[in-house]
């Protein structure tokens, strides 16, 4: 009994007051700046945009594809499907195009540095959206090879026309690529296209793979066939 208060008034005078001031004396103000300064560094840290792993920051906006456009794509405002009827404008031939994404049945290109839109409306069975691109957006650019062609024949691919004689190669410069669910295979006995949404007209092809006539309305056919002056 004795022992314990002895070892109780000696925790009193001598540990206790020990602890105290230990525990109660403030911390040096060097100290706590760094504390302050390591927390602020850690949190920048963690709020930085990293890139990818193995890839720099400049690459964020890199294309999938960039080349040429294969053929005259016709497009109304931004858009371009693969129906690229003929009666709308069109972007040459040759146009630089960039392919930024591609996003399901649709791919977000840079024509000429101009925002557009491709949209794969029609030949879905038939092929991928990235097939489908890949068509449209080439290489090589096609204007070199035109300049082997005749006068006639470049004449009639600016103005996005027809005349007999013509290749498969140069029919597509022309008028793109048929709509794949239409035209399942080229090697067929004609192609089928459009001028409208209402006005199809057709390629046929003659047994040397040029073309022997254009058939459809009236009008369409005259409206797609190349006239020399």
């Amino acid at each position: 009994m004795k022992e314990n208060i002895v070892f109780r008034q000696f925790f009193r005078l001598t540990v206790r007051p020990a602890l105290a001031s230990v525990v109660l004396r403030p911390a040096p103000v060097s100290m706590v700046a760094a504390v302050c300064l390591v927390a602020a560094l850690s949190a920048c840290k963690g709020n930085e945009t990293r890139p990818e792993d193995g890839k720099p920051a400049a690459e964020a906006k890199a294309s999938v594809r960039s080349g040429f456009a294969c053929c005259n794509l016709h497009y109304s405002g931004d858009w371009i499907s693969d129906s690229n009827l003929a009666q709308l404008p069109f972007i040459a031939a040759g146009t630089p195009i960039k392919v930024l994404k591609i996003d399901g049945n649709r791919a977000y290109i840079e024509a000429d540095g101009k925002p557009m839109r491709l949209g794969h409306d029609y030949g879905r069975a038939e092929e991928t959206t990235e097939q489908w691109v890949n068509k449209l957006v080439v290489l090589d650019d096609p204007k070199v090879k035109m300049t082997k062609f005749s006068p006639a024949v470049r004449s009639a691919i600016a103005k996005g026309q027809l005349m007999k004689g013509m290749t498969r190669e140069q029919v597509i410069m022309s008028v793109g690529h048929p709509q794949t669910n239409e035209n399942p295979k080229l090697d067929g006995p004609y192609w089928r296209y459009w001028w409208s949404s209402f006005g199809p007209y057709y390629v046929y092809w003659a047994k040397g793979g040029a073309v022997s006539k254009i058939d459809g309305h009236s009008e369409t056919v005259g409206y797609m066939t190349y006239k020399a002056k």
